[in-house]
């Protein structure tokens, strides 16, 4: 099962979120669970490379399965207002897998 945990301050704003875990629906190659939630979380963090110009603090685990990405502290508040708000989009779009494959993936909220 792929565990998600998103991480708030003051439970709201998304500063940090963490993935481990295998969803194991499908063979290794084809699991179509793990591959959506790939997408979106590691398109999410391109795009706040990419829309927001900063390096978010991002821990891989050695052979996958393992993600976690914060975003720094010191920041510009416009940048970190646009990095939430497409953090905010990668969490409604996992809570959709989630709703559709609850057996392969769990969100919770710290």
């Amino acid at each position: 099962m792929i565990k998600v945990m998103i991480y708030r301050k003051l439970n709201t704003k998304i500063y940090a979120f963490e993935l481990s875990g295998h969803a194991e629906s499908g063979p290794a190659g084809h699991d179509l669970v793990c591959a959506a939630v790939s997408a979106v979380s590691f398109g999410s963090v391109n795009a706040v490379i990419k829309l927001c110009e900063i390096e978010p603090i991002i821990d891989q685990g050695g052979e996958g399965g393992y993600l976690y990405v914060e975003i720094p502290e010191q920041l510009e508040e416009a940048a970190r207002e646009r990095a939430e708000w497409l953090l905010e989009g990668m969490f409604v779009s996992l809570e959709t897998i989630e709703r559709d494959y609850g057996q392969y993936i769990a969100i919770n909220q710290k």
